[in-house]
């Protein structure tokens, strides 16, 4: 993996530590040691030393906390990929239908082989190498697309109907034949940075539609690109004339990379704190604190940051620093509350990941972000909107907008013609939380 693993390489952690004390009999892992040497040597049936190592650290990380844990095989490997943004597949973004039990296409990535080949969001993937899916978990289904770039894989795929004219989520069932789609797998990369609506070629439209002057960004994770993208989409957007204004969407974000916060904050400010961490050994005062270098984008437009109760972590980080800094406004619900540092910890032997609780980040008011259990409403964590700004639409209207949102961000496959349908509700239309956002701007 990139940078973050070369930080915090461990020669030996769990199993070295057992090891080393039983060597120097010392305290709690030297007994550690002698309960995992007497269950081997006395146990009435044969058990796998792995299997009681595994179960031993499972078992000591899940009294910790939420957001530690002893990480193998798939659950490394789907980390990895979400942080790296890229990963050995097809291209598919996957749900499981209620009504068949079966796979269905959210939606392909952009230029990816299964957009190339056609497949839409809808289509239900009935097979996956002969073998049926229905029934099946959907992990399961993920796994099985997922590989090495270069290998194949065939679906067996029902399309979807043409799009109706509504924006329910309960559409009608394909009635058409299903077709079988051989695939070879590549490295497909994911954005993280998302405009208002693909246009024909596929490009981002950084232009809120309706909204004359106001441009959409929208993010969905924080990893290793998100930056740059955002940088490259800022650049576009600057050139735009007579420009009042941006949305940054940080609503659905479950964070990410803390590095990739620091960067995203930092492309807005000149000066001061974007977020300090603090440690067990850091007290009360002082701790890492990441400040803002020299030079910013688009200085001088007005910000306008959207956040709900899954905005956790990194999304935090970014509003929460945005908002002490006075450079945006915050619209929209409190956030999840999620402000607490996980380093990644590689085992010596290369089949494990630890990722451990080491810090809690603060706000460059110094005000915590992360909410302890038990703390109630009233007490100070996550980040709120600001005064005049709040809005939480129900569940079936998040759900709509939701779903709005997948068709304008889907790129159609090559030949494909765009459905002649209606005009549909513009964003300010169908988006409460965007709406009391661009109040910000009228008042500019």
């Amino acid at each position: 993996m990139p940078k973050r693993n070369v930080i915090l390489l461990v020669t030996a952690l769990l199993v070295g530590l057992v090891a080393l004390a039983a060597r120097e009999r010392s305290g709690h892992a030297q007994r550690f040691g002698e309960v995992l040497g007497a269950i081997e040597r006395g146990y009435y049936q044969p058990v796998a030393g792995d299997s009681l190592f595994v179960a031993a650290v499972e078992g000591a990380v899940a009294t910790l906390d939420e957001n530690s844990a002893y990480l193998r095989d798939d659950g490394r490997d789907e980390l990895e990929a979400a942080l790296d943004q890229r990963f050995g597949g097809i291209g598919l973004e996957l749900a499981l239908d209620a009504t068949t039990a079966q796979p269905v296409v959210v939606a392909p990535v952009f230029r990816s082989p299964a957009w190339r080949a056609g497949i839409a969001a809808g289509d239900l993937v009935t097979a996956i190498d002969g073998q049926p899916t229905q029934g099946r978990p959907l992990r399961d289904s993920v796994q099985r697309l997922r590989g090495r770039a270069g290998e194949q894989v065939s679906l067996t795929v029902l399309p979807a109907p043409p799009p109706a004219d509504t924006l329910d989520p309960a559409a009608a069932r394909p009635t058409a034949e299903p077709r079988k789609v051989a695939l070879t797998r590549e490295l497909v990369e994911v954005e993280s940075v998302q405009g208002d609506r693909r246009r024909a070629d596929g490009a981002w439209d950084w232009m809120l539609e309706g909204e004359p002057g106001v441009a959409y960004i929208r993010i969905t994770s924080f990893g290793e690109r998100t930056a740059a993208e955002l940088a490259a989409a800022a650049e576009a957007i600057g050139q735009t004339s007579g420009l009042r204004g941006l949305v940054i969407d940080l609503r659905d974000n479950p964070g990410g990379l803390l590095q990739a916060a620091v960067e995203v904050a930092d492309l807005f400010l000149d000066e001061g704190v974007i977020v300090s961490m603090r440690g067990r050994d850091a007290g009360t005062a002082g701790g890492d604190e990441r400040l803002a270098t020299a030079g910013h984008v688009l200085a001088g437009v007005p910000l306008a940051v959207l956040v709900d109760g899954l905005s956790a972590s990194a999304a935090e980080i970014v509003a929460a620093c945005l908002q002490d800094a006075g450079r945006a406004t915050v619209a929209g619900g409190r956030t999840f509350g999620k402000g607490t540092v996980q380093t990644l910890l590689p085992l010596s032997d290369g089949r494990g990941l630890l990722k451990l609780t080491t810090a809690e980040y603060l706000r460059p008011s110094r005000a915590p972000i992360h909410r302890r259990p038990g703390a109630g409403d009233d007490e100070a964590w996550g980040v709120m909107p600001d005064d005049g700004f709040e809005a939480t639409p129900t569940a079936e209207a998040a759900e709509r907008l939701r779903e709005w949102r997948r068709r304008r961000e889907t790129a159609l496959p090559p030949g494909a013609k765009a459905a002649s349908a209606s005009r549909g509700p513009l964003p300010r239309e169908i988006d409460a939380v965007l709406a009391k956002a661009l109040d910000a701007f009228a008042a500019e």
